[in-house]
This record gives C-alpha cells, sequence and structure tokens, in this order.
C-alpha cells in the first residue's frame, strides 16, 4: 500500500509528562482506530469520554475522545483525536495498540500537514504560514506567520493568476482572430493594461526587498571587541540571565555564545565572541576566527571596549556602533555618547547595568528600520521571492515580444502563471515538498 493510504498517528500536544496529551489519528482506517480502541464512533465534532481499552481489552485510560469524518476535517480525511493523560506510559500503551491495526503506522514529521496540503485544504504558502506560526518566538512573528496563514499571500496570488489566464485567453483570442482585420487590436490594447497593472501590484509587494525573510530569520547583533572588556558581561545583561561565563582572566570565551531575545517583538540573536586578539593559543586562535567571520555575517556589530580600548576595524561590512564600557571606573556619564566618531557611541557600566537602557533602546530603534517599520511583508521566503520576480520578469517580456508576434507574448503569460502555480504549489513542486514538510515536527 502506498504510504498516502495508509493510516497515521502522533502526538500532537507538547512535551511529555503533560497534564493532557493529544494523540491524531488520520486516514481511511481513523475510524476502525477509533472504534478498536474507545469501542464505538461518538457523534462527529462532538467531545465524548470513553475509557481507552487495548486489543486484549485490558483498560489504558479514561480519555476524552473527538470524531472528524473527511472531508471536513484538518486533512481532508477522517480524522480521530484522543485526549488522554499524558503519561510516558499512558502514551506508549496508545502507540503500542494503534500500531497493532493493520495499515496503522506512526507519522514522518509534517505528514499531517502535507496531506492537508495534497486534499486542499491549505495551499502551499499557507503550509509554510503553519511552520513560521509554530516556530514563531516573538510578537511580530507570530503576527506575520498568521498572516500567511490565513492566506494573505495565497490569495493575491491565486488573484494574479486568474487574471493572467485571463490576459492569455485575450492574447490567444487575437491569434485565433488574426484574420478579421482590426479584432487583434481590440483585444490586446486592454490586454497590454491588465499586464501593466499585474506589474504595479506584484512590484510593489517585492518592493519590501527580503523583508519578511528577515522577520523569520531576527536580527542579528555581534558583540565584539578586544578580550577582557565585558562582552560577556553585557550579554548577560542584555538576556537578564547568565548565558556567558564572566572572568577576569583573557580569552575565557573560546567559542561563539548565541541567545535569543525578544526586543518590543522583534526577534534578535546576540552573540558573544571571543576576544580579538593575536595569540599562539591554537584553541584561542580558533575563537578569534570564528568572531571575526560572525561579526562579519552579523546584521549590526558592538564594538566593546573600555575608556581607552582600541577602535573598531575600518573594514567591517556590518553597521557597527562603538560602546565604551566600564564608566563606572572613570566615573563617565552613561548614555549615548557625544558623536566624538563616524559611528554611534555609548558609554556603559556593562558590571551595574548603567547606560544598557538607553543602548536597548538604541536596538529596537534599529530593528524597527531594519525590518521595515510596522508594516508587514506578504512575501516570507526566499522561495515565495523568487518566484514572484520569475512572474514579473515573465509578464515584463510578454509586453516587449508582442510586436513580435502575440504567441510570444502568450507563451510568457503561461510561463508567468505558472510561476504562481508553483508558488502555491499546484504544479510540479515535488522536487521542494520533502524539503519543506521535513521541517515541520511530528505530529503537525
Amino acid at each position: 500500500m502506498h504510504p498516502n493510504d495508509q493510516t497515521i498517528f502522533a502526538l500532537s500536544s507538547g512535551r511529555l509528562p503533560s497534564a493532557i496529551a493529544i494523540i491524531r489519528v488520520s486516514g481511511s482506517q481513523a475510524g476502525i482506530a477509533l472504534e478498536s480502541l474507545a469501542g464505538k464512533i461518538p457523534t462527529p465534532r462532538q467531545a465524548t469520554r470513553a475509557l481507552l481499552r487495548d486489543g486484549q481489552a485490558q483498560p489504558i485510560d479514561d480519555a476524552v475522545v473527538l470524531w472528524f469524518p473527511g472531508p471536513a476535517s484538518a486533512t481532508g480525511e477522517d480524522v480521530a483525536e484522543l485526549h488522554v493523560h499524558g503519561g510516558r506510559a499512558v502514551l506508549a500503551a496508545v502507540f503500542a495498540a494503534l500500531s497493532a491495526i493493520e495499515q496503522v503506522r506512526p507519522a514522518e514529521p509534517g505528514e499531517f500537514t502535507r496531506r492537508a496540503f495534497e486534499n486542499g485544504k491549505l495551499d502551499l504558502t499557507e503550509a509554510e504560514g503553519l511552520d513560521d506560526l509554530i516556530h514563531a518566538d516573538t510578537d511580530r512573528q507570530r503576527h506575520q506567520a498568521l498572516r500567511q496563514l490565513t492566506g494573505l499571500l495565497g490569495d493575491k496570488a491565486r488573484d494574479w493568476r486568474a487574471r493572467i489566464i485571463e490576459v492569455q485567453a485575450l492574447f490567444e483570442a487575437g491569434i485565433d482572430f488574426a484574420d478579421e482585420g482590426d479584432v487583434p487590436t481590440e483585444l490586446i490594447a486592454p490586454a497590454l493594461i491588465k499586464v501593466a497593472t499585474l506589474l504595479d501590484e506584484i512590484e510593489a509587494v517585492l518592493a519590501v526587498e527580503g523583508r519578511g525573510e528577515r522577520m523569520r530569520d531576527g536580527l542579528v547583533v555581534a558583540i565584539a571587541g578586544p578580550p577582557n572588556v565585558g562582552k560577556s558581561t553585557l550579554m548577560n545583561q542584555l538576556a537578564r540571565r547568565e548565558v556567558a561565563i564572566v572572568s577576569p582572566h583573557a580569552g575565557t570565551t573560546r567559542d561563539v555564545i548565541e541567545v535569543q531575545l525578544d526586543l518590543d517583538g522583534y526577534p534578535v540573536t546576540v552573540i558573544d565572541t571571543a576576544g580579538i586578539r593575536e595569540t599562539d593559543d591554537p584553541v584561542e586562535q580558533e575563537g578569534v576566527r570564528r568572531a571575526r567571520a560572525r561579526a562579519e555575517a552579523a546584521d549590526l556589530v558592538l564594538w566593546l571596549t573600555d575608556a581607552d580600548g582600541v577602535s573598531p576595524p575600518d573594514e567591517s561590512p556590518a553597521p557597527t556602533w562603538l560602546v565604551r564600557n566600564k564608566s563606572d571606573l572613570d566615573g563617565s556619564a552613561t548614555g549615548m555618547a557625544p558623536m566624538t566618531t563616524t559611528i554611534p557611541a555609548f558609554r556603559i557600566s556593562a558590571a551595574l547595568g548603567n547606560g544598557v537602557a538607553e543602548l536597548v533602546t538604541a536596538l529596537v530603534d534599529f530593528a524597527e528600520v531594519f525590518f521595515g517599520g510596522h508594516e508587514s511583508s506578504l512575501v516570507t521566503r526566499e522561495r515565495q521571492r523568487i518566484l514572484l520576480q520569475e512572474t514579473v520578469e515573465a509578464l515584463r517580456r510578454s509586453t516587449t515580444v508582442i510586436d513580435e508576434g502575440e504567441e510570444l507574448a502568450a507563451e510568457e503569460l503561461r510561463r508567468a502563471s505558472y510561476a504562481l502555480g508553483r508558488l502555491l504549489g499546484r504544479v510540479n513542486v515535488e522536487d521542494i515538498l520533502d524539503l519543506i514538510f521535513r521541517e515541520f515536527c511530528i505530529g503537525k
């Protein structure tokens, strides 16, 4: 039997042990599995209490069960849910009982969502939005993912595709009626106007280049600088917990340490790097090499130094702020420093926390600009952006080749429609489906 014809099950709730655990079963054997364990199939979409039993009629747990006959279910198939007590022994017994039923097997990662996609319950952009919602760490990430899950990009792509097909029909009508004199002109002129309108709309979505992708991945801030200037102390201040070892000895940090922060809803990854200096220690040399590489790849570098410390390197590809630490030792004021340099400068005391609040405020302001303010992007993945760019390029070509023949323009419109079909996951996307759905957790 093909794997898609088999019935699948998995834990669809959180980590064990827990008060309640939800087991989801989907497929043609879901009703048989539910009847086998609960003794009957309850009224659809109505929570029903049942004593679950295994194949030897031995009791497993006092549970609540639900029945969702397809196609009116999350996956489009028959779906059963078992709400049991979240102990490991309970789950093991339920899984054993389900596995004993013929053609019922544990689900692979993302298999429930993939079946929903294949049964037309979700398009590919909505499935990607669901994955983003599961992995959202901040409120702004959640908001962006929810927009995607509710079909905002998918609805627009379907509308664009339908309009492209309409224009394509006009071009092809012009081909069919080429012998009718002025008929092609009467058809082509309004078609070109429709293409221009489509181009404006799709280019407007692409104009916020990479904003949605950046919100998914987060802003990367690297704390760099010479050894023993308080980088790990600042890291702990930003994280508000002890995540890095603080020592008066230079070279304590040998590897890159990361912490995820939520700054006013913006996802920020802060990196504490090894002190950059010349050293003969091969382990520390590797730490310095990694520190330089992460600083170069960061979106913002906080170059930390003391009052008389080393200036940041001029060749840094990322925006760099100068942060002078240990203001408590020289008695200088904290906060935003006077513009004595060509880059933003701050004075702080990482040990006491003085000036850190002002630095965090500046980081939030930087993040707001970096992520494009309060505007939300429809495009959240590189795959989506590339396919929309292909659509735009094909639409442009259709307007430039029209003088060479309606046939060529119609072919370019077909390519534009095809690109949008791939965006939605409705044509020739088998090569990317495994990649997308295996990122999901098991049970989703």
